[in-house]
């Protein structure tokens, strides 16, 4: 007689990321309430939640930049036309992606509507990117060698008219920062381009326990106008690439463009180099399908925008005072500590809702611990934990759960930055022919094209004719040539002809 088949594990997101991954991580985002899409195509409104993830990721990312001799700066929204189109490169690389301003005004038509009226003179690009526009300003701000280096950071938005959107990873208009940098050397230059690369990394793996690959974009995957692109990527759990930030060396290229010159010490006219990088809302996606699971959303102790929630559990008046002013007076306690540079962020939610719903809540929203205090908590002088990462439960006493804080949110972190580098492992394998990385990155199952291979280490013979091929037969690109790529002689996974190392293959968002 043949057994019933068994019962499906209960989540708290349907459908879960084997069922369908792409609706997944739309659930993980609104069940965890961290944003929406607006009533402006491909835009976003960014909710409480997920607007504290972002703050937090500025604090921090803006410290390290301040730490590495960087200041802050604003610069405008409006780009005119004419500045875009100095760069050659740069035009034809954002040219489809420009939103533009044509006319200052509206004014009431014949049947009552507003139309656009006082056309402009020039039509005004909304900032796709900022480096035709800020280095129109360092032009004016630089005349001598003594000027230079200039190291400004903004933290503003930008938009690109993306045609198919997903919240956080792509969206008409996100948030970011762009770093733009004017030097006087090629080498001084260079070095700053690595800098900032090794800042994101740290970012990445210290902060959002999401561990990348640091490596150099192609030629035909460069930042239009650049010399030189280098990434950090990451592994994401459906093994699809995503590119988490990068680093431009651009050169002479906007210098020249925008007219950036400088009198060297011995009195010869100089164009300067610059670079420009950064990083957008695009982290917190990555953070959300690197960690998060079928219950909802993990966040990095790091990052999270609250270290724990106390849900005080009481059946009547008798007890209610006594159990509150425990868990008020264990939310000041928790909150003396520290964990790194932050104070451990502590709330006591005693909203009148059922204990399982205010339990599932949190969960969703992926606070790393979660504290229940009944009359036996209380009477012991104790509490109950629940680690978000692990779903670990266990009574601890007060005195040890205060004292063993920030190592108890140290674990979640370590543990989520492990958990990531595994999974990466697991799905990165080394291919030397044709037939194998087809079948790699070939669905097995028809009804999930989505899933695939992972990452492919191969021998690419650097041609652009091998990336089109990559990028028309299997939807693969490649995301970058790691920087600590040993020579390796091999032969081109796709031509075999001669290649000197192997670079890094993968589908990607």
């Amino acid at each position: 007689m043949s057994q019933p088949p068994a019962a499906k594990p209960k989540t708290a997101i349907t459908p879960t990321r084997a069922e369908d991954y792409p609706e997944w991580y739309l659930q993980v985002i609104r069940h965890a309430d961290l944003a929406e899409n607006s009533a402006v195509r491909g835009c976003m409104v960014i909710k409480p939640w997920g607007y504290a993830l972002w703050e937090n990721i500025q604090r921090d990312l803006d410290a390290m930049f301040k730490e590495t001799g960087h200041v802050n700066a604003y610069f405008p929204l409006f780009i005119p036309v004419s500045y875009i189109q100095k760069e050659a490169a740069h035009v034809d690389g954002f040219a489809k992606e420009c939103a533009v301003v044509t006319h200052s005004r509206l004014e009431a038509g014949p049947d009552g509507k507003l139309v656009p009226a006082g056309e402009l003179e020039e039509p005004l690009i909304v900032r796709p990117t900022s480096e035709t526009i800020i280095g129109e300003t360092y032009a004016k701000w630089v005349q001598s060698y003594r000027d230079l280096p200039i190291l400004i950071n903004q933290w503003a938005n930008v938009v690109r008219w993306e045609m198919r959107t997903r919240l956080f990873l792509r969206t008409a208009e996100f948030l970011w920062q762009e770093g733009h940098t004017v030097h006087a050397t090629e080498a001084e230059a260079i070095e700053e381009t690595n800098k900032m690369l090794e800042v994101y990394a740290d970012f990445a793996e210290n902060y959002m326990a999401m561990p990348v690959i640091k490596g150099r974009k192609t030629e035909g995957e460069r930042f239009p106008g650049a010399v030189d692109t280098l990434c950090i990527e990451s592994m994401m759990q459906d093994r699809k690439a995503l590119q988490a930030g990068t680093s431009h060396y651009l050169g002479q290229n906007f210098a020249k463009s925008c007219g950036i010159q400088f009198q060297d010490a011995q009195g010869t006219q100089q164009y300067a180099h610059t670079t420009s990088w950064g990083v957008s809302t695009r982290l917190i996606g990555g953070m959300i399908m690197t960690h998060s699971d079928d219950d909802g959303f993990v966040a990095p102790p790091r990052l999270a925008p609250q270290h724990v929630v106390i849900c005080p559990i009481y059946k009547d008046d008798a007890t209610k005072a006594d159990i509150l002013a425990y868990c008020q007076s264990l939310q000041k306690e928790l909150s003396a500590q520290r964990f790194h540079d932050r104070k451990v962020v502590v709330t006591v939610d005693n909203r009148d809702i059922r204990g399982g719903d205010k339990a599932w809540g949190w969960i969703k929203k992926g606070v790393p611990l979660r504290v229940e205090v009944g009359p036996r908590d209380f009477a012991a002088g104790a509490v109950f934990v629940a680690r978000r990462d692990t779903g670990e439960k266990a009574g601890v006493p007060r005195a040890e759960f205060v004292a063993t804080i920030t190592q108890r949110l140290q674990a979640i972190q370590d543990n989520l930055l492990a958990r990531a580098k595994a999974h990466r492992a697991a799905h990165t394998r080394t291919i030397d022919t044709w037939e194998e990385l087809k079948a790699y990155f070939t669905p097995q199952n028809p009804e999930r094209p989505e899933i695939h291979g992972g990452f492919a280490l191969c021998h690419w013979n650097g041609s652009k004719a091998v990336e089109k091929r990559l990028k028309e037969e299997l939807k693969v690109t490649i995301r970058c040539i790691p920087l600590d790529a040993k020579d390796e002689p091999g032969k081109c996974v796709v031509t075999g002809e001669p290649s000197a190392r192997r670079v890094v293959m993968a589908k990607a968002y």
